[in-house]
């Protein structure tokens, strides 16, 4: 029940002394502004750094075939082997756990020789022979056409998917691109498509838009690659990791191939779910230690609240007593000091909570008014439940805080407390 003459008392109590008041209040307001500001530039962190995983399945290892370092029923240590087709498929049916398994071929380089031919154009752009899956895998939107489909894959269809910077090198500016032809190594291909990449491409977000997808069999064929497959992106369903696959694929790859199951060098490899979750980790720490930084910056407030409260009970000691004799609970003195530390507490900490907000907004507004697409900090802010859990704290501060100034007020004796001048 709302108690006006208790609250009136309680803010008259802290109003006594207002500079005092403030001074121990910022204690707690300090606590709890670091406390969110280092959450909120955490996750900021956080977001930027794993923009860079937008659209990519992070449940996803890649292969590729090396040589040989040991010898293996007869044959030479040192050997050269490729995956084929045949191992695609073996792999789908061998392990139901995975979701995609897409083989890729790849021709030339963007710094690589001249290999693409418009006109009286020629530039050098990286080639990639691929299933329809592989969009699912890799971050990329298809802004006009379509990509790579089953029925070109069946029917071997000459056709390509260009990226931006593709178009800017061997077309003219407002030039109509779908069903245009390019002549790669020699080979004709139709645009059936245009894609803007979302990928950095390991930090260069303009070479990942200079790059022609084609469909993987008619690569086989146009580049006399035979089955041969270069290497494969394995992405495994959501409920099984691939990093758990990953060495019963392996040893599945080295039998087909006879290498020795001792040798690991034969097989290159790449996590990259492996890779994802040491990032969430890193963050993980992070957020720990905003935490731990945080609380402890709070628990200085807190203590500075208990230290004024234990002077204001001193100073408070002959009313304190007179309210004893006047029949006064232990309980209700208890209840009085205990409210003016939280009160104190949870309006300092609000206020901490509010103006951290305020800095994270904006700061938002300032990155969104820059160009951020290779900026690794991204939309600064915390979650509701960490504002909730931060009340929690605030709550339990104030009872900290109040805790040991109210068991020193109703352990004064009304005869002494009235003797006191």
């Amino acid at each position: 029940m709302f108690d006006r003459d208790n609250w009136d008392e309680i803010l008259e109590a802290l109003t006594a002394n207002t500079f005092r008041t403030i001074l121990t209040a910022f204690g707690v307001f300090w606590g709890i502004f670091i406390l969110v500001i280092l959450l909120g530039a955490g996750k900021g962190l956080e977001n930027g750094v794993k923009k860079g995983f937008d659209g990519i399945a992070t449940n996803t290892m890649f292969m590729w075939s090396q040589s040989t370092s040991k010898p293996y029923k007869g044959l030479p240590p040192i050997r050269r082997f490729d995956f084929k087709n045949a191992d695609v498929i073996a792999l789908k049916e061998s392990f139901p756990d995975l979701l995609y398994v897409s083989p890729r071929n790849q021709l030339g380089g963007f710094e690589g020789a001249n290999n693409v031919v418009r006109g009286t154009k020629t530039a050098a752009y990286t080639i990639y022979g691929d299933y329809p899956e592989l969009i699912k895998q890799q971050p990329m939107d298809i802004i006009k056409g379509r990509f790579v489909n089953h029925q070109d894959i069946v029917e071997k269809r000459k056709v390509a998917i260009i990226g931006q910077g593709v178009i800017s090198g061997l077309y003219a500016k407002g030039e109509e691109v779908i069903g245009t032809y390019i002549t790669v190594n020699s080979v004709n291909f139709m645009v059936v498509g245009v894609y803007n990449s979302k990928s950095r491409n390991n930090g260069n977000a303009e070479s990942a838009q200079k790059e022609i997808f084609v469909p993987f069999t008619s690569f086989q064929q146009a580049f006399n690659f035979g089955d041969t497959v270069g290497w494969m992106a394995l992405t495994a369903r959501d409920e099984t990791s691939i990093t758990q696959l990953k060495p019963g694929i392996l040893q599945f790859m080295k039998a087909r191939h006879s290498i020795n199951p001792l040798d690991d060098r034969a097989i290159g490899n790449f996590d990259l779910y492996a890779e994802f979750s040491k990032i969430q980790g890193l963050f993980s720490i992070l957020n720990f230690i905003a935490f731990f930084v945080g609380t402890l910056v709070l628990l200085s407030g807190v203590i500075g609240i208990s230290n004024i409260m234990l002077i204001v009970v001193k100073e408070r000691t002959k009313e304190i007593g007179i309210r004893r004799a006047l029949g006064a609970t232990p309980r209700a003195i208890r209840s009085q000091i205990l409210s003016e530390a939280i009160f104190l507490t949870i309006i300092a900490g609000m206020f901490g909570i509010a103006t951290a907000t305020g800095v994270l907004w904006v700061v938002n507004k300032i990155l969104d008014s820059m160009p951020n697409e290779d900026m690794m900090f991204a939309n600064p802010s915390v979650d509701l439940s960490i504002v909730f859990f931060a009340l929690i704290i605030l709550v339990g501060s104030g009872l900290l805080a109040g805790f040991i100034p109210a068991q020193t007020a109703i352990n004064v004796k009304p005869v002494d407390a009235l003797r006191t001048e």
